[in-house]
């Protein structure tokens, strides 16, 4: 009954069921995020967050990994570390805000930017990554840690640390450019 959970080829092995859970924790977010929700919405963006570090543990500990988790957690990643943390900062942030013509145009530049950068970002991964190799660097901001410096500009707007919406966008624009920057992050 259970040894699809260790098999390797099966969709619905472990490591990918912990992926599946990173995806219910990213749309379950979203959801909290758009009924201003924002403590919720929080819990389950860093539960997305763990999922992806214990996916990744169970996969190479059980050798789990396959071309289809790839591009699972890919897509994960895409929804939990890309749209969520755009999410925050718009609903959280600029959403409600009277923007004038100037400022509305770059809030769109900079939320497409960072979405855009955060996609590029992680399907180059997936077409340089070899299933279960890990390497010792990564190139440019991981969608993860970019996620986290977008968490950190919301926390200081939430607390009042940066009160300018255009120095928050110049920010999230800043971070979509890492993403794809050659920057060396060590692997952990």
């Amino acid at each position: 009954m259970t040894s699809f959970l260790f098999n390797k080829n099966h969709h619905f092995n472990l490591a990918n069921m912990v992926t599946f859970l990173n995806i219910g924790a990213g749309v379950l977010a979203i959801y909290f995020l758009t009924h201003d929700k924002f403590f919720t919405a929080a819990v389950f963006a860093w539960c997305a967050g763990a999922f992806d570090i214990i996916d990744g543990k169970i996969a190479r500990k059980f050798n789990l990994s396959t071309e289809f988790g790839v591009q699972l957690d890919s897509f994960a990643d895409f929804l939990s570390f890309v749209i969520v943390p755009t999410m925050f900062i718009f609903f959280g942030v600029i959403d409600g805000k009277e923007l004038e013509v100037l400022s509305t145009t770059f809030v769109i530049f900079a939320f497409v930017y960072y979405i855009i950068s955060g996609l590029r970002r992680l399907i180059q991964f997936n077409i340089d990554a070899d299933a279960g190799e890990v390497s010792k660097y990564f190139i440019g901001v991981p969608t993860p840690l970019g996620a986290i410096f977008l968490w950190i500009v919301y926390l200081g707007c939430v607390f009042e640390i940066i009160g300018n919406e255009n120095i928050v966008l110049s920010l999230v624009v800043l971070v979509g450019f890492l993403l794809n920057s050659k920057i060396k992050i060590p692997h952990p």
